[in-house]
């Protein structure tokens, strides 16, 4: 059995931890359900047990039993699942539609719905019928659906979509796909959706996002055991905030120093750009590194000294404002790792050329991924030391033409297996790939507070400083990548509560870092 770090066996599991980091595709879902069922639970009961935790939470939402509410039910088990919702609320004293355009039922949904008339909760003829309900639940379609929906059921949706009243899913909105998260022709826009059992890929991936709305997981009792005889160690895990808080250098040994913390090389900034060069410089302070060197071009030094006064500054020489090359004195052996890119400018190719050629731990973003993409003959796979990129889906698209499609855990594992590095594809879930294992881990929790420039310039210092201590650890480098992504975004979601997202510029980013992570780690 595969056993999560801090697992001791089964009688200690913790459900809701060791479940949150699952993440299922349609197919597993079914495997899973299918081990449950051929054990000897039943079909019915279980229906009714998931149905009728969802029933709970959506009393819990809106426990004003006046609320109308209008329950769209599918052909198959997703319909049954709304036809026990809409009876559970019925039963409670809430005022029902039920709306179903299927004459084919499958046999336990088609008894659900024999079930409802007899409760005499009201069969509407018609779609128009619940533009009258306060809020609209939908179970056309759960997990599993791959073709694209056709009217009458796509103008159907589209007339929902356009009535802005809250709308419930159950386990998925209708029309989206379980494992992508693409758009099969139209789809529900839900307000809210609860995800039966275990998270599917669909929440993880940035395609699905607009059409989701307020998630959370509906635990219905899914055996850990049979899960893991499905997924074994997942390919895919749902980043949490306990398995990030454990990857952090925290808490340090009462006798470390700084040569122990980490020496990180920053390579950053031209005369264009010198701003991502603090930004940078600002993340990686915030990381705890030990020792923080930064090598800029010769005439930003001054600049840098003033901002980032407990960094060592370098002056490089430069061509037209940016770094020209590194000096042969350079030892590049001293440093526990490297970053280099954000606010480089296009030109510094040899710097590139000879950070590649080095074996420490490098970490590339921004221009250091721009000139990588434009000499696609140089190698990163031969590299004998852990290279990190962090491209945004722009310029992974460059590093990776061949890559197509919207399904960016598929897109950024095979990035990973084919460059032989660990990519961090960035976006609304920050997906990232190991290179060997093709595991991905995805982050749940982001905010549009980091659509500004200069976030990326923040996360790059922070991965770097974490990563820098990491390797003295003797640490794997994906856990510094997991613990700076999750640190990224709490400090962002940290920052938006008290300033709005609007007002969460990068500096502040920068400088939210600490108290986010006080604020996480706060009993």
């Amino acid at each position: 059995m595969a056993i999560f770090p801090g697992m001791v066996g089964p009688s200690a599991l913790n459900r809701p931890l060791i479940l949150d980091r699952f993440v299922v595709t349609a197919e597993q879902m079914r495997a899973i359900e299918s081990r449950v069922f051929a054990a000897g639970m039943p079909v019915p009961a279980l229906m009714e047990k998931a149905a009728g935790l969802v029933a709970q939470r959506i009393i819990a939402l809106y426990p004003a039993t006046s609320t109308t509410f209008g329950v769209l039910v599918g052909p198959g088990h997703n319909g049954g699942d709304a036809l026990v919702v809409a009876r559970e609320l019925h039963v409670q004293g809430y005022s029902i539609q039920i709306y179903c355009p299927f004459e084919r039922l499958k046999e336990l949904t088609d008894a659900h719905a024999r079930y409802a008339r007899s409760l005499t909760i009201p069969f509407a003829s018609s779609l128009e019928a619940l533009a009258t309900c306060d809020v609209l639940i939908d179970g056309l379609f759960g997990f599993g659906l791959e073709r694209s929906l056709t009217d009458p059921i796509a103008t159907a949706i589209a007339t929902l979509n356009t009535w802005q009243k809250p709308l419930l899913s159950i386990d998925l909105p209708s029309g989206i796909h379980t494992d992508t998260g693409e758009v099969l022709g139209i789809a529900i826009r839900a307000t809210h959706t609860f995800c039966l059992g275990l998270w599917k890929r669909a929440f993880m991936q940035d395609a699905a996002l607009e059409y989701i709305g307020t998630v959370e997981r509906v635990d219905f009792g899914l055996p850990v055991a049979d899960v893991q005889a499905v997924v074994g160690e997942p390919e895919v895990e749902r980043m949490t905030n306990e398995g990030a808080i454990a990857l952090l250098p925290l808490p340090r040994p009462a006798d470390t120093h700084k040569y122990k913390q980490g020496n990180l090389l920053l390579i950053a900034g031209s005369r264009t750009y010198p701003g991502a060069a603090i930004l940078t410089a600002l993340a990686a302070r915030a990381s705890g590194v030990g020792m923080l060197t930064m090598a800029v071009p010769q005439s930003l030094a001054p600049l840098l000294v003033a901002q980032v006064p407990d960094a060592l500054v370098v002056g490089l020489p430069e061509t037209d404002g940016a770094i020209a090359h590194l000096p042969a004195d350079l030892d590049l052996s001293r440093y526990s790792t490297i970053a280099c890119g954000p606010g480089l400018t296009p030109h510094p190719t040899a710097v590139i050329e000879a950070l590649l050629a080095s074996d420490r731990p490098l970490v590339l973003d921004a221009d250091g991924l721009n000139i990588l993409a434009a000499r696609q003959g140089w190698e990163v796979r031969s590299r004998s030391a852990p290279t990190i990129l962090t491209p945004h889906l722009g310029e992974f698209r460059r590093l990776f033409p061949q890559a197509e499609g919207v399904d960016r855990i598929a897109l950024a594992q095979a990035a990973a297996r084919s460059s032989g590095a660990i990519v961090l594809l960035k976006g609304a879930r920050v997906a990232i790939a190991h290179p060997e294992s093709g595991k991905v881990w995805v982050n749940p929790e982001s905010t549009p507070a980091l659509a500004r420039g200069g976030s990326g310039d923040v996360l790059t210092g922070l991965l770097s400083g974490l990563l820098a201590q990491a390797t003295l650890m003797k640490m794997p480098p994906e856990g510094a990548v997991q613990a700076a992504t999750w640190w990224h975004s709490q400090a962002a979601r940290w920052a938006a509560q008290r300033r709005t997202e609007l007002g969460v510029d990068a500096v502040t980013l920068a400088h939210s870092l600490i108290p986010a992570l006080q604020w996480n780690l706060s009993p």
